[in-house]
């Protein structure tokens, strides 16, 4: 695919528009790290700053694949899911970036866009390792979001944009759904890693194993779907504002503290999680390795920009997978 990202003349009428006449474009910076969507920081004349999202086939790196029909984190991009995620959010009391401007119309660009509050470039996972101690007060806040969003629970599981709609499945327990996501993700990563291959029967032995020590539940939280510290933003005043939320789901909150304890490791804690089912969260973190497997490992195969840190995190992965059993 020719990627053709967006140039200041692209914005002009959006400019003139959304800020008026005496106001111009004076920087475009197109963000990197974001591979689902175009992330770009808008600079204007009078110095003043504001984020524009734009969901367009040349921004996504990702290539199509099998996937499980009713498995919620699925294709979890696009414009629907950010307008449903952020109104959740809000509504749950969530600091998210202030929403601007929503265009599904392209009066303005050919892609769905959304112009939103430019937080800062400041992100958790930078202040974590440049300064723990001044992280203490983000982490707090980001604690107090994620139990305000783990204890708002609905009754039905999936992407909210979905449940909206009436479509979302209530067929399966949730964990079955993660199993087959499991799996889904060891047929593909074992087919471009020998170890993996050969391991095949042994991981699908684990994994079910670990299906095997679930009980029944049906109290499903607002999850975020994969937050780590690199999806907070941190503001001059000190608060934790949560971006890259398309995949919002209704879920089992195991789900997200599986991606936030690999993801925040020692300062974990610091979130003062809700009460969590253990068995539940060692199956969803085991799926969770499956899936920094074979996700790297396709995108590698594209022309993302950075292919070698996706090789590196895919090695990491492999090595957890096996080591585990």
């Amino acid at each position: 695919m020719t990627r053709a990202f967006l140039q200041p003349n692209d914005l002009h009428g959006l400019v003139a528009e959304q800020f008026g006449a005496d106001r111009r474009l004076s920087s475009l910076e197109r963000l990197t790290g974001g591979s689902k969507k175009g992330v770009y920081r808008l600079g204007l004349n009078d110095q003043t700053t504001m984020m524009l999202y734009v969901w367009a086939p040349h921004e996504n790196y990702w290539p199509a694949a099998a996937a499980v029909p009713d498995d919620p984190f699925t294709d979890a991009s696009g414009a629907e899911l950010f307008a449903a995620s952020h109104a959740a959010l809000l509504a749950a009391g969530v600091r998210v970036p202030q929403l601007m401007m929503f265009d599904r119309d392209r009066r303005y660009l050919d892609a769905d866009i959304a112009l939103v509050e430019d937080a800062g470039a400041l992100r958790l996972e930078a202040l974590l390792e440049r300064d723990r101690a001044a992280a203490d007060a983000p982490l707090s806040a980001l604690g107090d979001a994620l139990r305000q969003m783990h204890t708002t629970f609905g009754a039905h599981y999936g992407k909210l944009a979905a449940i909206a709609r009436g479509e979302a499945s209530q067929t399966r327990r949730t964990e079955d759904i993660i199993v087959d996501r499991a799996l889904g993700h060891l047929d593909a990563a074992a087919a471009r890693d020998d170890r993996l291959a050969d391991a095949h029967h042994q991981i699908v032995a684990h994994v079910r194993l670990l299906r095997g020590a679930i009980a029944p539940r049906e109290e499903y939280g607002l999850v975020h779907g994969e937050l780590g510290p690199d999806h907070v933003l941190v503001t001059a005043a000190g608060e934790a504002v949560i971006i890259d939320f398309e995949g919002l789901a209704y879920f089992d909150v195991e789900w997200d503290h599986a991606w936030l304890q690999m993801r925040f490791g020692d300062t974990y804690p610091a979130l003062r999680p809700v009460e969590l089912d253990l068995d539940r969260l060692e199956l969803y973190r085991y799926a969770q390795t499956l899936s920094l497997i074979d996700g790297p490992l396709r995108i590698a195969d594209t022309d993302f920009p950075d292919r070698q840190w996706m090789l590196d995190l895919a090695e990491w992965n492999i090595t957890k997978a096996l080591t585990a059993i």
